[in-house]
């Protein structure tokens, strides 16, 4: 049987609760290039979720476009994960940036979240994807895939670990998202009764890539300035005020703040919330599921990444919600259902 160490979920270890506001798009994120008073405007934002995992895929590919003017000064806007791997692509390409953020981490979406490699999260609804987006997003998690496989290791806080999902249901070890490319849904193994610790009738196992924002985030922005970029922060109020930049190949990397600045009518927040234990570094797996009492919500269900910086719970997608109250009842289910979970399993009992 598998041995894992438990997680000490209990209130009394809660350190903190972090609210995110994911900019989502029905049809997913948006990733062309347009013309802004003469200028060339490169767009890349709404990454819902995926922004973690997507970006140096989306990155890469707004950088190309870039490549195709004859201009090689570039204003990035927007100082979350998708701005800075965007800045570093097009440093790599030869272009002089200057990255421009209302913001900087960890003041940003990104720090809020999960995160691991999980390139469909929260980031497009089946109905609105069409064929040339699928072509596109298929692109971009090859690209980031590999990408984020070279920056395993302390420096940039990526490391890889084991992902459980307890279940009742076999069917679910059968499953996998047909977006992903096959080598992306990788190997998966499920574990029956007696093969693992958990108090569901099964367990399926899969390696998952951990990022760890605190520390990823940090070193996206050091990588920044040694390579060059100039950093501004500056929040724009119109399109207009970014037509008068001096550069002439701006990229729109502001995720939600899209909204107000180019008036894309399909954005909305999906409002993501975490709970916070103390760490444990013995633990080091992380888990999807498990909880007995389900949410009304289809397909919202718990997850567990442990990091440096705390056990983080999670679990909450609220669409079209703009506050950052912590959601008391969400963070009843999402602990509750942890503790139940964890007091569950079977061996690897408390430490002290």
């Amino acid at each position: 049987m598998v041995v894992l160490p438990r997680v000490h979920a209990s209130w009394d270890r809660v350190i903190r609760t972090t609210i995110g506001l994911r900019p989502h798009r029905p049809g997913g994120f948006v990733l062309k290039a347009d013309k802004l008073d003469g200028k060339t405007l490169i767009h890349n934002y709404g990454h819902g979720g995926a922004g973690m995992s997507l970006s140096w895929g989306t990155a890469s590919m707004a950088a190309d476009l870039a490549l195709e003017q004859p201009v090689r000064q570039a204003a990035v806007i927007g100082g979350g994960v998708v701005g800075l791997t965007t800045t570093r692509e097009l440093i790599r390409r030869g272009f002089e940036v200057t990255l421009y953020a209302a913001t900087l981490p960890p003041d940003v979406t990104s720090n809020w979240s999960l995160a691991g490699f999980t390139p469909t999260s929260g980031l497009s609804t089946a109905a609105a994807r069409t064929p040339e987006w699928t072509a596109q997003f298929q692109t971009a998690v090859d690209i980031a895939y590999r990408r984020l496989q070279l920056l395993v290791g302390p420096h940039y806080g990526i490391s890889w670990i084991t992902n459980y999902a307890p279940t009742d249901d076999e069917r679910m070890a059968g499953g996998s998202n047909s977006l992903l490319p096959e080598h992306i849904r990788g190997a998966q193994v499920l574990l029956g009764p007696g093969e693992h610790p958990f108090p569901t009738t099964y367990a399926i196992e899969r390696p998952e890539m951990r990022i760890e924002p605190s520390i990823y985030l940090e070193a996206l922005l050091r990588d920044a300035r040694i390579f060059g970029a100039t950093i501004v922060v500056r929040k724009f109020e119109s399109a207009r005020e970014l037509a008068a930049l001096p550069q002439g190949v701006i990229v729109n990397c502001t995720g939600l703040g899209a909204k107000a600045l180019f008036g894309d009518p399909d954005l909305i927040p999906l409002k993501g919330q975490l709970t916070v234990l103390l760490p444990q570094p013995e633990v080091q797996y992380s888990t999807s599921g498990g909880a007995r009492v389900q949410t009304a919500e289809p397909g919202l269900g718990i997850h567990m990444m442990p990091r440096a910086d705390g056990i983080i719970l999670g679990g909450t997608s609220e669409r079209d919600i703009w506050t950052f109250d912590v959601n008391e009842k969400e963070r009843q289910r999402i602990v509750n259902g942890h503790i139940e979970l964890f007091n569950s399993m079977k061996g690897g009992g408390r430490t002290t």
